[in-house]
């Protein structure tokens, strides 16, 4: 189930990504309220926060992304490209039990449940499209459907 979750949600980002490439880059990049400011940094940091915490569960060094320096969709669509393989071999070799073990990340204090985390990764960013979604009623354009349904998972 928890595979399934990670595949609906890459689709659901793919398919705003193909959104936002009919969009003005100015667009992207227009301050907003909620998320995190714009489109651009809002998708940057659900790539972001899957990578660090995935890195964080397999014991790896959390590498530092820049949001800034994701400036164009075609960056941050090629970021999402790079990580989304390392994160898939993670849900393919994980098994239950895996999800038991605690973690402490580097950029944070406390100790985390694997699988707990994993459940956070899929909440927050179907938490952070719904801000999508929001910012794309506002401009008057129908965002991408965040229906599970048909989607032959």
């Amino acid at each position: 189930m928890m595979l399934t979750l990670f595949i609906y949600n890459w689709q659901v980002r793919s398919e705003w990504f193909k959104w936002c490439r009919a969009l003005p880059s100015e667009e992207l990049k227009r301050q907003r309220t909620g998320g995190m400011g714009n489109i651009l940094k809002t998708l940057a940091h659900i790539i972001d926060v899957e990578c660090s915490w995935i890195k964080a569960i397999q014991g790896k060094p959390d590498v530092a992304i820049d949001l800034d320096a994701y400036d164009t969709i075609e960056k941050v669509e090629n970021l999402s490209i790079r990580y989304q393989s390392e994160v898939m071999d993670y849900l393919n070799s994980h098994s239950i039990e895996d999800e038991q073990g605690m973690i402490q990340p580097s950029w944070m204090e406390g100790t985390y449940e694997k699988g707990m985390i994993l459940r956070h990764l899929i909440a927050h960013e179907i938490h952070h499209i719904g801000q999508l979604s929001i910012w794309s009623r506002e401009m008057g354009i129908e965002p991408v459907s965040a229906s599970l349904i048909n989607r032959a998972l």
